[in-house]
Formats: structure tokens, C-alpha cells, sequence
């Protein structure tokens, strides 16, 4: 498991070397919310460049305030400009939960239309070039989010406590949100990963990386077949005499031509003799 935080201009000023030193190795930062540019979080912009200074692997969500599919098309398109020109080295997610403080409530629209916003959402920002995945709490999962896009995406879950109650494929936990990460003032949110993306984002070259490309292994250097001439023996001959006529050797030409006794030879027999080059 990887640690992690997720973070927002809730916690402030962040010392993210001092998260690194912590035992931290993610961070998964809030690029903003809504369908307008000016709705970008105020401290995305130092809290990305710090922590890549830091060493940290970095993802970004954006928190949804869409009721329909084509809002959420909507939504991505300005996620994609707030986080345009940036490296991200875990995936960048579709926050998607209700917020009573501004009465906004997706899981009111129903099943069907809460899979459908994810669906557009994340199809819309894999057409741009990224790696995406959904943020929701794990009861809503279950209850208004079909299988097949719990299943198609990168999954971040939420669920408070010891253990996660859910028996799919999962990338990201978030188990609480009052944790205390030295370099961090006050609550934060907690997070384990299960799967590193950094290796299949940075090598599949999505969110902003150049795509690794493979060197073919070099072609195996051919190896020259050697050449003979045939050599009919006439009377006379001697294995030793015809090695030194044609440059070659005795133990060659016993080894090339299967001769059990080198001493005997016979007219009218046809033997191999290296071509040498």
C-alpha cells in the first residue's frame, strides 16, 4: 500500500517537503469545481508546484456540480484548462457526492443518469489525453453507479473506519478525514493506494507525459554459413598433403568430413574443403 493525502485551499499553506520526509508518497490535489474557470481552487497553483518540487507523485479531482450528462461534459472541459500544461502522476478524478451546504444532490437524479455523468465526464477527459477515475463514497457506488463504469475506470473510494466494505476492484482508499500529516495544519484526509499508476500513466504517456517508447531489441547479427568446395581424392593423396594444399588442417578436415582414421583415405572418395575467405 502507498500513502497519501488529498488536499484543498482548506488546509492552508502545506510544507509538502515535510509530507515527503512523513512517509508520504502521493498527493491528490482539488483543481477546482463546477462549469466556470473562475471556480478553480485558489491554491491548486502552489499546491501542484510544490509538491512536484517535493517529490511527490501528484493526481487532481474536480469536484462535480453537474445534474446531467452533458454538464458533466461540460465540467471536464474546464477541469482540462484549469490543469492544462501540467504533469499529473496518478489519475485525475470526477469528484462525485452530494453537498447539502449548496443543495446540490446527484444521487437524487438516479442510477442511470449518475453513470451516465461519470461515463461523459471520463470519456471526455480520456479523448483529451488522461488517465481518469472516479472519486464517490462507497455506498453510493453500490447503489447509483452501474458495474460496468465502476469497472471501466480508475476507482478512488471513500469510507471512513478500519476497513473498506466493498469487494471490487478499488485503486485508492481514503479511510479518514481527520489525519494528522506532519507539514499539514489541522485535518486532513487520509488515503492507501493498492496500485502505483505513476509507471502506467507516465508510460503510457497520459496526463501530460510523452508516451515511453520501446526500443526493438537489435536484430541478431546472421551468421554466415561456412563454404566448401569438393575435393575428389586421387591416388596418392594424403589427408595431410591435401590440408596444406588448400590452407586447411588435418583435425578440420577429419572433423568436416566425419574421418574415423585420418591414415586412411581412398581414390575416388569426395570430401569437403573450407573455402577460406
Amino acid at each position: 500500500m502507498i500513502k497519501g493525502i488529498d488536499v484543498s485551499k482548506w488546509q492552508g499553506q502545506i510544507d509538502f517537503n515535510a509530507v515527503k520526509k512523513s512517509g508520504i508518497d502521493f498527493v491528490i490535489i482539488q483543481a477546482g469545481y463546477g462549469k466556470s474557470l473562475f471556480q478553480k481552487d485558489p491554491c491548486f497553483e502552489q499546491n501542484y508546484e510544490r509538491a512536484k518540487k517535493a517529490g511527490l507523485k501528484v493526481g487532481a479531482y474536480w469536484f462535480s456540480y453537474a445534474l446531467t450528462p452533458n454538464g458533466a461534459v461540460e465540467e471536464a472541459h474546464v477541469f482540462a484548462e484549469a490543469i492544462k500544461g501540467k504533469q499529473f502522476d496518478f489519475p485525475v478524478f470526477y469528484d462525485l457526492e452530494n453537498d447539502p451546504k449548496s443543495a446540490y444532490f446527484p444521487f437524487a437524479t438516479g442510477k442511470e443518469n449518475c453513470s451516465e455523468m461519470v461515463k461523459a465526464f471520463c470519456l471526455e477527459m480520456e479523448k483529451l489525453g488522461y488517465f481518469v477515475g472516479l472519486y464517490i463514497s462507497r455506498s453510493p457506488l453500490q447503489t447509483h453507479i452501474t458495474k460496468d463504469v465502476a469497472e471501466r475506470f480508475a476507482l478512488w473510494l471513500a469510507e471512513y473506519g478500519d476497513k473498506l466494505n466493498y469487494s471490487g476492484n478499488y485503486g485508492i482508499w481514503q479511510h479518514s478525514s481527520t489525519g494528522r500529516v506532519v507539514g499539514v495544519i489541522g485535518d486532513v484526509d487520509l488515503d492507501v493506494a493498492k496500485i502505483d499508476y505513476s509507471d502506467i500513466i507516465t508510460k503510457g504517456g497520459f496526463n501530460g507525459y510523452k508516451k515511453t517508447e520501446e526500443k526493438p531489441a537489435p536484430a541478431p547479427t546472421p551468421t554466415e554459413k561456412p563454404k566448401y568446395r569438393k575435393y575428389t581424392i586421387i591416388k596418392g593423396d594424403t589427408l595431410t598433403g591435401i590440408a596444406r594444399a588448400f590452407g586447411s588442417t588435418v583435425a578440420e578436415l577429419k572433423k568436416i568430413n566425419n574421418i574415423k582414421n585420418v591414415n586412411l583415405i581412398y581414390a575416388g572418395d569426395v570430401i569437403l574443403i573450407p573455402i577460406k575467405s
